[in-house]
């Protein structure tokens, strides 16, 4: 007897994985390890706001991995504010066949406007 059967979401899921090519896969774990992230109890915001550490944008790069670049670099940002945003942006380069290079722009310039209003907040604090 399985002591941690499988529920009926984890067979979906498993099952829709398992449909996927390689690139579709990386999207969707990439998407899952998003989400995974923002469940995540966030800490009180520091009194002090956080500089970003960039991290150079490659010359070769997939939307995905701007994504996990651009959140490395800016993780004093809390996910579930980018989640919508993100979301579309993804979709517009995987379902609608938007340009990488075109979507990855509006990532960086998403994610310097979240930063620009993070750092809003902070001084509002003061």
């Amino acid at each position: 007897m399985n002591p941690n059967p499988i529920s009926a979401d984890e067979r979906r899921l498993l099952k829709r994985l398992r449909a996927l090519g390689p690139a579709e896969r990386e999207t969707l774990l990439a998407f899952a390890d998003f989400l995974a992230a923002r469940a995540e109890p966030s800490s009180r915001p520091p009194a002090v706001a956080r500089e970003p550490r960039p991290v150079p944008r490659p010359e070769q790069e997939s939307v995905v991995g701007a994504i996990k670049r651009l959140s490395q670099s800016y993780d004093m940002l809390e996910r579930d504010v980018l989640l919508h945003e993100t979301s579309a942006l993804m979709s517009a380069h995987v379902l609608q066949g938007r340009s990488a290079h075109a979507v990855i722009d509006e990532l960086e310039a998403l994610f310097a406007r979240h930063y620009h209003d993070y750092r809003a907040r902070i001084a509002a604090q003061d």
